[in-house]
Parts: C-alpha cells; structure tokens; sequence
C-alpha cells in the first residue's frame, strides 16, 4: 500500500509494509544481532584461551621448579632422614623439621666433623704440597699430635716436669714452696692457665672499643654451690674419686691425697659462691668497670696484679695506672680474701688445687687416660645434675634489607636510627679464608718461634706461648693493623668492635646450611638467619637497661615483656629448664633474625625469577625456607647446658615461628594452633 505524506519541499510517497513483512524484518535484525554477538564471544573465548596458554607458558616457566643436581639431593636427603612429617607443623614444627634429630645428629656437628676431616686430609698428605719451613712445622706438630705410641710411651713423665718448675708437689715428697705470685705468674704466662680468674684481651663492648685488658670470672671445673640439689653428695664423691684418678696417674698415692682433694673441693665450692650470673650483671647494669692496676690491688690485695699482668702480656708496658676492666669486682675482692686466709694454713693444699686445674688445662697433650678421666667426671655430673661469593651477595641482602627495617622498628627513635643504619653501612664483611692465610710469608712467619719435641706436651706449650705472643702483638700493632683471624674450618661467625669488621668463616658457608646451587630458600632460611643474627647482635646494647636512653623506652620494655611471655608460654622439652630472662637477648636476636632473613628472601623473589624447590618434599618455596630456618636449630634438646644463653633448640624454631605471621599463612595454622599465638610481638 502507498501513501502521501506532505513535506516541505512537496509532496513524498511511501510504501506502507504489511504485518507479515514487519516480522519478518524484526526475525532479521535478530538474527545479525545474535551472530554478531556470537562472533564477538567466539573472538573473546580465542582471546582468552591464548592468554591462559600464554600465561601458562609463562608462569609454569618462572614458577619454582625441583632442582635436582646432587648438591640438593643431599640437602633433600637430609631433611627426609632428620625430619618427621606426620606431625602437624602448626602444633610442633621442631619436630616436623628435627624429628629423627638423633639419626642424623645436629647440623652444626656434622659439619664441624666434616671440616676437619678435610683439614686432616691435608695434613696427612704433606706430599701433595709444596712446603716451607715455617708451613713444615704445621705437619710436624700434626704428627707430633697423631703419634699416640710416644704420648702413651711418656705418659705422666712430661707433666711431672711441669710439676718441678712450679716448686714441686707435697704429695710427691719434694715439694720447694716457690711465691705464690710467682707461681700464678707462671701459670698464666707460661701455660696459660688461670686458677682464680681470667684475663684475657679484647676490645671493649661500649665507644671508643678498644683493647684493653679484661679481667673476667673463672672457668670452674664443676658446679657446686647448689647444695639443695638431691645429688650433691654424689657430685662430691664422683669429684674425689676424679681427683684420686689423677693422683694415680701422676704416680702419687691415692691413699695420702684425701685432705688435698677435699681442699680442692672446698676452695671449688667456695669461688663458685663468689660468681655473679651473667644476667644479673646485665640487670645491674654493671656488664664491667675500669679500674686502674693501683686501684685492683688495693680490692685485692693478694694477688700481685701488676707483675702477674705484666708477664702474661710482654711486651706490653703496664703501670699502676694502666686501666683494665674487671667483669665482676666484688668476686675479685672475696676471691683475694679467702686465698690470703688460706695462704697462711694451707699453702700446700692450695698447690695441689693448682695442680689439679693445671692438669684438665693440658690434658689434650697427655696419655689419653687424662683425657678420659675428665671425661668420665663430666659425663657422670652432667647425669647427676640433669644435663644431658654467592654468600657475600646473601649477606649484602640481608643487610641491605636490615637498613630499611629499622624504619619500622616503633621503640627507636630518630637519631639512634640513624646511627644504627650508619654502622650496618659502614660495616665490613670478610668470607673464607682470611687475607692473612692466603699471603704464604707471614703464615709462614707465624710458626717460626715453636719449639717441636722432645714431648708432645713440649711441643703443645711451645705453641700456646706463641699464641699468647701473637695475639699480645696483633694489639700492639697501630689500630688500623688490626687482624681479625677466624680459622678457616670454624663454625662461628666474629666481630671485631675496634675494626667494625664481620666474619664469616668458610667452614660455616658450607652444606647444609649454603651452597650456590641450593634453592634461594634454603641459603636465605639457613645461611642468610645465621647473618641477621650476627647482625642484631651488634645492637645487644639497645635492649639493655639504660643502653638507649634516647629511645621510646616504654615500647621498648613492651615489646621485650612481650617476648618474654611468648617463649615463657612455650612447652619446654622433657627434662630441660631454662631462665627467660638469661636467653632474652639471643630469644631477641632470634625473632629478629627470621624476619629479616624472611623480608630480604621476598625482595629476591621480586628482583629475581627462577626460583626452585626441593623435589619429593610436597613443601612451597616460602614453606621451603621456614624448614631450613629450623634446620639450623637441629640438635638433641636433652644435651642442653643449663647454663647456657641460648633457649633450648625447640624454643629456638617455634619462638620466632610464632611470632611470625608469615608462617601461620603458608602453613595455614589454624586459630589456637600452638604456632599461631592470638597476638605477637614487635621487636625487630
């Protein structure tokens, strides 16, 4: 049908449609409609199928993929053999991680022992080494030290000498009573051993950290002054019985020695009623004081400080006004009061204390029936008393990431701040063997004043005096000459406070705690918590009462109670007791350590792809890095010293998991879970 329509320019016709052909226009455009939208979901599908190939492809390729050389086969080896995965990492993550410990014994163990038996390859194999004089001394001694015929041959023959150069001994029947100090000064000077009190040189904990001469508590060969302890008398008796042994050996008669052992343990008993603990210096805020010479020996006046100082430190020039610093002066003063009330009635009896000391001091160059004698008594008390490159750039990592943490620590204030992160800059590292070991003219110098023969024992205190001198020499030399040796197999790291200098030595940087070829994880886990730890412990002094003044001390004392009651909330293993407030430094320096470690591992991850895993472990790479943490920590928590700074090996893994929340994420720890605390702590 047409139709008109009026319009301005005229008249327009149009065709009007039927019904019919109005559907069916309306079924067309429908229709285009629908195959433009299916085009348009067909083009998205290929669109989005490519992407996930290519995002596939591109993840599954960076993603964290199992290394499989033999270097982390080993690791992986390990970590199967030592842990025990059936328990719950939340509820006991020790276990999970060091569970079959006492299969594979601790890590740091097993490495000491491999050390050495690299270094004793070398020595026995002279021939595969081109040798100087000086170098021939070292497998000489080495030698001198493996011929166990002649030790055993000579017997007490050699320590009976030593006996006559200190006047004798009553119980022999020859007995010249020489001056007390002049027999004191022998022993620290000439055999370097210090009855009473030790003195020692190393810089000063606090500015401007220079060496200076410290006098510090002795090492007593037994505990005894708890007598509430049920097997006291045991002890007493499992301690005579020792000393009777030694007479024997020396060739004496046992049956004349009872009033000089009992004396022994008398004067033992009573030094150990003299020490003050380390914590409570450290509460008293009294870690040490200098003191002049002078004023020493007016505290105590039995001891001859000067001449006695002077002979263990020549070539230094000392004077009455020469400052040393004295750890705990009020031991010194009654230590000097009971040597001068005994001096006057016993004077044999105290000879023969020394001699009994003298012996455990040299014992490693005697018969091996010493050796074994002590032995036996330690083990028998510690039952009765219930004591059972790569890494250079890891380590720049973990500093650098230290730097920028400090920002976040809420006690510090602005200015200490500063400070802190201008001493971890200006901080110097050394790896590996040290410079001085690696220059053949004076390593070779170093062995040219020992003496080899004719005893083992001869030989031994030939090297302990040249000992002694170096390191006098090494602190004479001008500040900047400073050597900080570390032997190159040990297993602990040092500072040197004067240098400012760090040290890792090689023997640490090894399997299974770093190895350029282990995932990231696992040098960062192990390796790179050992390095926050040295790290933080620079810093020991801020946390001590008065030793940031500056700071927020409220938050400060907040954030140590805090950590104090979260390791206190902790089981401790079976058997084993330890003082909060003794570990709450190293309990510090822990947590402080795995959350830096942790925070420098992510930033890794970010800068650097290519991440791997340990095959057959079922564990993620951050999960990865919590076991080799724990790894480090793996040891028998039964052979606990209870005098020891450091919480127990279980304290040690679940104190700073627990304050982690980072590990309560990847190992999804459940609200109430052991690991998973219902607050945490800030401390580092």
């Amino acid at each position: 049908m047409w139709t008109e329509q009026a319009s301005g320019s005229g008249t327009r016709r149009r065709r009007e449609r039927s019904p019919e052909e109005e559907l069916h226009t309306a079924q067309d455009g429908w229709w285009q409609m629908t195959l433009r939208a299916l085009r348009t979901l067909l083009l998205f599908s290929i669109i989005l199928g490519l992407s996930l190939l290519l995002w596939g492809y591109v993840f599954q390729g960076c993603g964290p993929s199992p290394c499989k050389t033999s270097v982390c086969q080993d690791l992986l080896d390990l970590y199967l053999a030592s842990g025990n995965t059936s328990v719950a990492p939340c509820t006991d993550f020790f276990s999970f991680a060091c569970g079959n410990i006492n299969r594979t014994g601790s890590p740091f163990q097993a490495l000491a022992e491999e050390n050495k038996r690299r270094v004793r390859r070398i020595l026995e194999t002279p021939g595969s080494w081109r040798l100087a004089p000086g170098e021939e001394k070292a497998f000489e001694f080495y030698n001198s030290c493996m011929n166990m015929s002649a030790i055993e041959a000579a017997g007490a023959s050699p320590f009976r000498q030593v006996i006559e150069e200190l006047g004798g001994w009553s119980i022999f029947g020859n007995w010249t009573p020489l001056d007390f100090n002049q027999t004191l000064s022998l022993l620290m000077s000439q055999y370097g051993h210090f009855p009473f009190f030790r003195a020692y040189l190393k810089p000063l904990p606090t500015p401007p950290y220079l060496p200076v001469i410290q006098i510090d508590q002795p090492e007593l060969d037994v505990l005894l002054k708890q007598k509430q302890e049920p097997n006291y008398a045991q002890i007493l008796r499992e301690y005579l019985s020792y000393l009777n042994r030694l007479v024997t050996l020396l060739g004496g008669d046992p049956t004349k020695v009872g009033n000089d052992a009992s004396y022994s343990l008398f004067i033992n008993s009573q030094l150990n009623q003299f020490l003050r603990p380390g914590e409570q210096q450290q509460a008293q805020g009294k870690v040490f004081e200098m003191v002049t010479i002078d004023q020493l020996q007016r505290v105590a006046p039995a001891i001859d400080w000067l001449s006695c100082l002077q002979a263990t430190f020549a070539p230094m020039s000392l004077s009455p006004s020469y400052r040393v610093a004295v750890h705990d002066l009020e031991y010194l003063k009654n230590m000097s009061q009971l040597i001068e009330k005994d001096l006057m009635k016993h004077r044999d009896f105290l000879q023969s204390h020394i001699i009994f000391g003298l012996v455990k001091t040299l014992s490693p160059a005697l018969d091996s029936q010493f050796q074994e004698a002590h032995r036996s008594l330690s083990q028998k008390v510690g039952e009765l008393t219930g004591r059972p490159p790569m890494a250079m750039e890891l380590f720049t990592t973990i500093k650098d990431t230290f730097i920028s943490h400090l920002h976040t620590v809420p006690w510090m204030d602005r200015e200490t701040r500063a400070e802190a992160q201008d001493r971890l800059t200006q901080l110097q590292v050394k790896m590996g063997p040290s410079e001085w070991a690696l220059k053949p003219d004076p390593a070779r110098q170093e062995y040219d004043d020992v003496q080899l023969g004719p005893s083992f024992l001869q030989t031994f205190l030939s090297c302990v005096r040249s000992r002694q001198a170096r390191v006098i020499q090494g602190f004479l030399q001008p500040f900047s000459s400073h050597r900080w040796q570390v032997l190159p197999w040990g297993l602990k790291a040092s500072y040197s406070i004067p240098d400012h200098v760090m040290v890792f030595p090689a023997g640490l940087l090894q399997p299974p705690f770093f190895h350029p070829g282990y995932p990231r994880a696992v040098n960062f886990g192990a390796a790179g918590s050992i390095m926050a730890r040295e790290l933080l412990h620079i810093f020991d002094q801020l946390l001590l009462p008065g030793g940031c003044p500056a700071c927020d001390t409220r938050d400060l004392q907040k954030a140590l109670l805090c950590l104090e009651r979260l390791y206190a909330a902790l089981p401790s293993p079976k058997g084993t007791s330890f003082n909060v407030s003794r570990t709450l430094l190293e309990d510090a320096a822990d947590a402080g350590a795995l959350a830096i470690a942790l925070k420098a591992y992510k930033k890794r991850l970010v800068l650097f792809r290519g991440e791997t895993i340990l095959p057959n472990l079922d564990l993620s790479p951050r999960q990865l890095f919590f076991r080799s943490y724990a790894q480090v920590m793996c040891r028998d928590p039964s052979t606990q010293d209870p005098q020891d700074i450091r919480s127990p090996p279980t304290l040690r893994v679940h104190g700073p998991l627990s304050d982690s929340p980072a590990f309560t994420r990847h190992f999804r720890c459940p609200q109430g879970a052991l690991l998973n605390p219902p607050s945490r702590c800030q401390l580092w």
